[in-house]
């Protein structure tokens, strides 16, 4: 059973919760309540992984797919991965409100990071990881918190690509090692950014849409000193903004851990889902 952070008030749509609710589940039959001493136990000691996903993502889905892609992680022990969920789908349909989503991921992050230095004191590290707009949420969270952060990994990071120099620098010095995976044949990150770029006059500076998206080609200089190459994934890989998490069942072979990002060469293997399986086993490489 995966554990889960949620600070969502409905399951679809919905405002931010005004504080963080710890449950378990794999899929949303039998998502429900985590005993919050049980659940402090378990990470007592443990390497802490957060991972979240993106924009337009209800509460079934994210529990989907963040369950799906724990069972493809191969972390180190003593790890233990625990899902976020926010709400960053749909205030109004089918992700027509994604102008509005990057300040619910703010609150969320300006949430979670309190949360976390209050509670997470028994963790042995705290590390996190992200989809596409989940990027935005992670780094707030890392922003908001005064406990040092031992790994931050942003896949197809929805977020401008001087972040890590401009908006979010603090939280970039508060992280040990960053990593991230991005690729120019995101679809939906080489769309939208051009789009955001035509509606300047609605469009606020330091929303997704005002620069290049990180996801797509990757941080603008200057990089961080901690920032970990490389991190662009292999043109002929033809890896979308889908790949990274699945909400279907994962593929049944994981990709053997280490892997790195190559600049060239053949995919790990050929199977259905085996983006999936590359980005778990990327995450769990870094992680390491």
């Amino acid at each position: 059973m995966t554990r889960f952070l949620d600070v969502r008030t409905s399951a679809v749509g919905g405002e931010l919760a005004k504080s963080v609710a710890i449950n378990q589940g794999t899929n949303i039959g039998n998502y429900g309540g985590l005993d919050a001493a049980q659940f402090f136990s378990d990470i007592q000691g443990q390497h802490v992984l957060i991972g979240t996903h993106g924009y337009n993502v209800n509460r079934e889905n994210g529990i989907a797919s963040l369950s799906n892609w724990e069972s493809l992680l191969q972390l180190a022990p003593p790890s233990v991965f625990v899902g976020l969920l926010w709400p960053g789908d749909s205030i109004w349909a089918h992700g027509l409100d994604y102008p509005e989503e990057p300040r619910v991921a703010d609150d969320t992050g300006q949430l979670l990071g309190p949360f976390l230095d209050a509670s997470f004191g028994m963790a042995a590290s705290i590390s996190l990881v992200s989809h596409s707009l989940g990027a935005r949420v992670i780094l707030k969270t890392v922003s908001s918190m005064s406990r040092r952060i031992r790994r931050v990994i942003l896949m197809a990071g929805a977020i401008d690509d001087d972040c890590l120099s401009t908006e979010f620098q603090d939280a970039a010095a508060n992280v040990d090692e960053i990593s991230m995976l991005a690729s120019h044949k995101d679809e939906v990150l080489s769309g939208l950014f051009p789009l955001g770029n035509l509606l300047g006059g609605i469009i606020a500076v330091g929303h997704p849409w005002w620069h290049g998206a990180l996801g797509l080609g990757g941080p603008s200089q200057p990089w961080p000193q901690n920032l970990q190459a490389p991190f662009e994934i292999p043109d002929n890989w033809d890896f979308n903004h889908g790949n990274y998490l699945q909400i279907d069942a994962p593929p049944t072979a994981a990709v053997p851990v280490p892997v790195d990002v190559p600049p060239n060469g053949t995919p790990p293997h050929s199977g259905v889902g085996w983006q999936e399986a590359f980005t778990a086993a990327f995450t769990s490489t870094r992680f390491r």
